[in-house]
Order: structure tokens, then sequence, then C-alpha cells
């Protein structure tokens, strides 16, 4: 099946709700509709994920179409993730989050959306098992990351970014266990991993270990292993087929 041409981004007006939200205090009504709808939709979210069991997320562009070599690279690590036992969950969308979750549908294995509302349509990508809509960006990352074992960040601008320096951030200052972080595609983030090693370390404004935490590889196989390999070791998941962690229930 070919995949749908990616969408253009920023070509369609603003979603006026949070743009008025945005700009400053309302009234007191009005924020408080507005907490009630973020709860709503986080508590929607919950009983949508809670027994997907342990994921890898994979973070990636949506604009590369299904005839580029990333496009290749992610679905076989979607492929080998979920052949590591893990549900692989993406932002739901075209793209690399497409390639992700049909690799893992390539292998019988389960794929996961959390899709966004945007002004210019995100569709939901067509291998997912089950798909959750999001109105709120940062709704949306927070189930990526409460779900998940490990993260993937395959070619991707600045929405992949912003995912993966959250969980970074997260994990830097103890928020996060130390789950693995793995890029995949060593041409491709070589110029960021050597910004946070050569600028940042050296200036002291992170520590080497935050940089050291970082795989970057070119090998899905490799990506894969290093996510089973700390699950096994540091979460408490289980070395059956399909990962369950101590407190997993059933379907």
């Amino acid at each position: 099946m070919k995949s749908a041409p990616p969408p253009e981004w920023g070509k369609s007006p603003e979603d006026k709700a949070e743009q008025l939200f945005l700009e400053g205090p309302r009234s007191r009504r009005a924020e408080l509709g507005f907490a009630l709808g973020v709860v709503a939709e986080m508590v929607r979210g919950f009983r949508a994920l809670h027994f997907v069991g342990p994921c890898a997320t994979v973070y990636g562009s949506a604009r590369y179409h299904d005839t580029h070599p990333y496009y290749a690279l992610a679905r076989d690590v979607g492929a080998h993730l979920a052949r590591a036992g893990f549900t692989v969950m993406t932002g739901g969308g075209p793209g690399l989050m497409e390639a992700a979750n049909r690799g893992a549908r390539d292998v019988g294995g389960r794929s996961i959306g959390c899709n966004i509302t945007l002004p210019e349509e995100q569709r939901p990508n067509p291998y997912l098992d089950r798909m959750v809509e999001f109105r709120h960006f940062f709704v949306r990352k927070v189930m990526l990351a409460k779900y998940s074992y490990a993260f993937i960040a395959v070619p991707g601008g600045i929405g992949t970014l912003d995912e993966l320096f959250e969980i970074a951030v997260l994990i830097q200052t103890g928020k996060m266990k130390e789950f693995p972080i793995v890029l995949v595609g060593v041409d491709y983030w070589r110029p960021l991993v050597e910004f946070l090693r050569v600028q940042l370390v050296a200036a002291g404004t992170i520590d080497s270990k935050d940089v050291d935490r970082i795989l970057v590889t070119d090998s899905p196989v490799e990506a894969a292993r290093h996510c089973r390999d700390v699950g096994l070791s540091k979460f408490g998941l289980s070395s059956t087929q399909r990962f369950r962690p101590r407190w997993y229930l059933g379907e």
C-alpha cells in the first residue's frame, strides 16, 4: 500500500482556540473549562493505552515518502522492536511514523498511534492496531512517554527534536528513569551529537553522561537489542516472547 503524501506543515490557519489560550490570562471560567478539557483528554488516553503492553516509542519525520531510504530504515526499526517484544508506538501519522508502525505490522507485532489534531490534517496511517487522537501536543507527549520503556528517534525535524529533548530532560532531572534513548541514522544525527559533546559538554551546560546515555547507530538490530537488554536488566520486564511489566494484568 502506497502511503499518502505527507502534509505541508504551516500552510493552514492556526487553531484559534489554542491561540487564544496561549495569548495570556482569560476569565476564570474559561481557564477552568480548558483545564477540565485537558483532564478529560488525559483520562481518555489512559483508558485507551493502559493495557497495550510495554511500548517503545519511535519519533520521526512525517515528511518522508515510502520511496525514501529513511522510510525503509524506520520500517526495519519497527520490525525489530516488535520482534524484541515491544509494542511499537508512534505519533500515528504519515512518513517515518507510518514506516515504524508498518514494520511492526509486517512481523505480527502490535502497533499504536497517538495522533494529533492539526490545522493541516494529519491523517492516521493505515498500520495501526489502535489509534488515539489528541488535541493538545503536551497531552500527546505525556502518553508517548508514560507507556514506553525506550525512545528511538529516526531522522526528523523540529517536532522530533522537541520530543527527543523532552525525554532527555526528564531523564537528566530524574523525573524519568534512565530508559534507553537511541538515535538511528549516524550521518543524520552526527552533527547534533557533536554539538552536544563539543559545545555543551565543553561549556559545562550539560554533563558528559547526558550524551553518553544516547546510543547512535545505523543498525535497527542493535537499536532493538539495546532497548530489550536494558528493559530486561533494569526495569523488570520478562523475557517472554512479548514483554509483560510486573503490573500487567492482561488484555
